[in-house]
């Protein structure tokens, strides 16, 4: 009995602390305005598109994007290739012979697509690439001009260091004159087979 009393004793001493607490805290404060609950509609309305050519063109924009970021994946700003300083820029992949290169000097291979990347910042020029090798498949474009440009060598070095680091690229060489020489690089893209999976 006594247990049970003092137990009583100790929740009515708890309850009278929790009061003085409160008291205390709202002295504190002071007078309290009562806050307004903030709540953000967005104007995002999701219309569906109205036609069947419609959606098939938004599935495609979406699909370009989708592979896009995927061939920007590739490209690290931190990567360094160990590419030969001496002489015109080149490069071959192992599991390509270096004869390719040499075609490509030699103006054997005349571009499909030609990139020109004057004006571009390197976020700009990068996405432009991704696009670029990105259309290459869709185009079938298996020779590419990339013209870098020389002025302040910012993207006459990195465009060969993001392009060595993307799979589909089998080789690259300084351009012939007609391309642009020393300020354009030609590049041979492999081919992806369009019914492999």
């Amino acid at each position: 009995m006594k247990m049970k009393h003092m137990l009583q004793k100790l929740n009515n001493h708890q309850k009278s602390n929790d009061i003085t607490d409160e008291k205390l805290f709202q002295q504190s404060i002071g007078k309290v305005k009562r806050l307004k609950v903030d709540t953000i509609h967005f104007d995002k309305k999701l219309s569906k598109p109205k036609s069947s050519s419609q959606q098939k063109k938004h599935q495609k924009n979406t699909l370009h994007d989708k592979s896009k970021a995927l061939a920007q994946f590739y490209f690290s700003d931190e990567f360094e290739p160990n590419l030969s300083t001496q002489g015109p820029m080149k490069y071959v992949r192992g599991d390509v012979s270096s004869f390719e290169a040499k075609n490509l000097r030699r103006g054997v291979y005349r571009p499909d697509l030609i990139l020109d990347l004057h004006g571009l910042d390197q976020r700009q020029a990068k996405q432009e690439i991704a696009a670029l090798l990105y259309a290459c498949q869709k185009e079938h474009a298996q020779c590419i001009c990339i013209i870098h440009g020389v002025g302040s060598k910012v993207l006459k070095n990195k465009v060969p260091h993001w392009l060595v680091q993307h799979p589909d690229v089998m080789a690259f060489h300084q351009a012939p004159l007609e391309w642009g020489g020393n300020g354009a690089l030609l590049a041979l893209i492999e081919l992806k087979d369009k019914f492999k999976t």
